[in-house]
């Protein structure tokens, strides 16, 4: 089970001392004043059934002070038509639901790290009652050791969002292991829960995809895989239906401004057109910073998947089919399995906060309302584009000469302001394409080549006209991005934890550069030799060269004419040997002698026989 929290407002401020002029008394007393006044006008659009907030109704008495056709007096006492109570009752006022919508998201719409870092003391706030009696337990008898095992349980499931808290059976750590637990320093004690949410979760998540174990996890990728794109489609349709609403209205106002206002079969009067085109375009607005954190969300969704498969897959292979693994090698790998878990949680918070911001923005877009698609269809038959042109006066960007060209901070978010200025109020977007005019350090955008020329023969003035004209429909002041002119409201961009979205003014300038045709001499060796083969070859043959001689002879014919060298290789010694084994063999000399046994006659024979024999 998620919970989400929207995290206090932090752009859109309206602050109470701007008022303070208001009142020629001191500030103490000045500062309850105007709040009693707004208390008042709260209670008195509550007791005709409207809530309003204190940040819309200190914004409409603002407008109200600045617009400069109520005459306001600060000499005189306030009344209640001063403090537009009609104007906040009107539920048909685009104006009204235009500013409502500016409140709407900025006490709503968070920036993606301070949402995740919300979250994360939310969920530590949370469960601090649950740890402090963990670590503050002194459990001795055998139920309370198993109750604080049990508190235990129900601390890692809570912290890791794994399961049912409910569901003690959940292994956490063996419970003969309280004993080593309850010793511990409390701080040392908090860092081991930190330390075993880590692991458990992990481990759980192993057995999960390892089909042992895990259950009640539900199956977050496959979740965001469905739910991520389907959130970007319908932003995105939201975005085309609020920009062709806005197309279809600057046309519409554009033809009423080039006729007589008169003889226009327009239902509607134009400012209440001109209300209506700053409510889409507000709209629009809005649906651009949505989205650009949803597509933020799914490369981070995409990233984070990526990580957790090749986690799980070291982890499969550490493990194997072994029955023991060292902690040292496996516990590493839970806790970054569990970290990037935490990941996948905090995406898909963040993503239902933006979806519903955007749902929430939808019943703001009154200019939906004001003409019905087959009437802007019949009013705008026969209207034409603006064609694209060049042109070359004072100092110009142009697409093809400018680095960085679709990143230049355009000034009223890319709006024409001689558009806006000569047709009293017409929101038309500029077309950068022909060309972005310098004008002291800020950059302009034009709907045409005439509008560009116009503007240009006296910007001054047309900057002047567009910050009046912002003082007579206070919704411009966020729209346009007109802080600096009403320094007592602060940006959104300047708002989220010190980072300010505006892009740095990109700037041309001309350079040039020489250098030395050739620095450094060349130095090219003939002799070398890149092969190893070769060079072994060679050293070989001055190896060989080391027992050679060299000779030389002069004739006289050569005398005094030129030395002629030349060399030769002596012949090489050679020998050969041969081996034969021989044999000889003589006759055994054998002699018999005759009449040794007492014989009278002695005769001795030789047996021997002969060698050729």
């Amino acid at each position: 089970m998620t919970t989400t929290t929207t995290p206090p407002s932090r752009r859109l401020q309206v602050k109470i001392p701007w008022m303070l002029w208001l009142c020629k008394m001191p500030h103490t007393q000045a500062e309850g004043v105007i709040r009693n006044i707004i208390r008042e006008i709260a209670q008195t659009c509550s007791s005709r059934g409207q809530t309003l907030c204190e940040t819309l109704i200190a914004f409409m008495v603002k407008a109200v002070v600045l617009d400069p056709t109520n005459h306001f007096n600060v000499d005189r006492t306030l009344t209640k038509q001063d403090l537009c109570v009609d104007r906040l009752m009107d539920q048909t006022s685009p104006t009204l639901n235009t500013i409502k919508m500016q409140v709407y998201f900025d006490m709503n719409y968070t920036s993606r790290r301070e949402f995740l870092e919300v979250q994360q003391r939310v969920l530590q706030s949370r469960l601090l009652s649950l740890s402090r009696e963990i670590t503050d337990s002194r459990a001795k008898t055998r139920d309370d050791l198993k109750n604080l095992y049990g508190k235990i349980v129900s601390y890692v499931i809570q912290r890791s969002n794994l399961g049912s808290a409910t569901d003690i059976n959940t292994s956490v750590f063996p419970q003969s292991q309280l004993a080593t637990f309850m010793p511990l320093l409390k701080q040392d004690k908090e860092q081991q829960l930190s330390e075993l949410t880590l692991i458990v979760s992990g481990i759980r998540l192993f057995n999960k995809d390892s089909r042992k174990g895990g259950e009640g996890i539900q199956n977050l990728p496959a979740v965001l895989n469905e739910t991520v794109p389907a959130a970007a489609a319908d932003i995105e349709n939201q975005l085309a239906g609020s920009q062709r609403l806005a197309w279809q209205y600057t046309a519409l106002l554009e033809k009423i401004c080039e006729q007589d206002a008169e003889h226009t079969e327009c239902p509607v009067h134009p400012d209440l057109l001109k209300q209506a085109l700053y409510n889409a375009r507000q709209h629009e607005a809005f649906l651009r910073f949505i989205l650009a954190d949803v597509i933020q969300s799914a490369k981070e969704v995409t990233r984070i998947q990526s990580d957790l498969k090749t986690r799980l897959t070291l982890l499969k292979d550490t493990v194997h089919t072994k029955t023991t693994v060292p902690t040292s090698q496996v516990f590493p790998h839970f806790t970054a399995l569990a970290s990037l878990w935490a990941g996948l949680e905090g995406e898909m918070l963040l993503l239902s906060m933006l979806t519903n911001v955007a749902s929430g923005l939808r019943a703001f877009l009154s200019a939906q309302s004001l003409l019905s698609p087959d009437q802007l269809e019949l009013l705008l038959l026969g209207l034409q584009r603006i064609v694209e042109s060049e042109m070359s006066s004072c100092e110009w960007c142009f697409p093809e000469s400018t680095a960085h060209f679709e990143d230049v901070p355009l000034q009223y978010k890319g709006f024409c302001g001689f558009t806006l200025v000569k047709k009293n109020g017409l929101l038309l977007p500029g077309n950068p394409n022909i060309g972005v005019l310098k004008h002291k350090e800020k950059y302009y955008t034009f709907s045409c080549k005439s509008a560009a020329y116009e503007f240009t023969s006296k910007a001054d003035e047309f900057v002047s006209a567009v910050v009046e004209m912002a003082k007579r429909w206070p919704e411009l002041i966020q729209l346009l991005q007109l802080h600096q002119e009403f320094a007592s409201v602060t940006p959104y961009s300047e708002m989220q934890s010190g980072q300010k979205l505006l892009v740095k003014t990109i700037s041309k300038s001309d350079a040039s550069m020489q250098t030395e045709i050739h620095p450094l001499e060349t130095n090219i060796v003939k002799s070398y030799e890149w092969n190893e083969w070769e060079l072994r070859r060679k050293a070989i043959k001055l190896a060989n060269l080391r027992n050679k001689v060299t000779r030389s002879m002069q004739t006289d014919l050569s005398h005094m004419r030129r030395h002629n060298s030349t060399q030769t290789f002596l012949p090489k010694d050679a020998g050969s040997q041969t081996k034969r084994d021989g044999e000889s063999n003589v006759p055994k000399p054998q002699v018999y002698l005759s009449g040794l046994r007492g014989g009278t006659n002695t005769m001795k024979v030789d047996l021997t026989r002969a060698v050729d024999e």
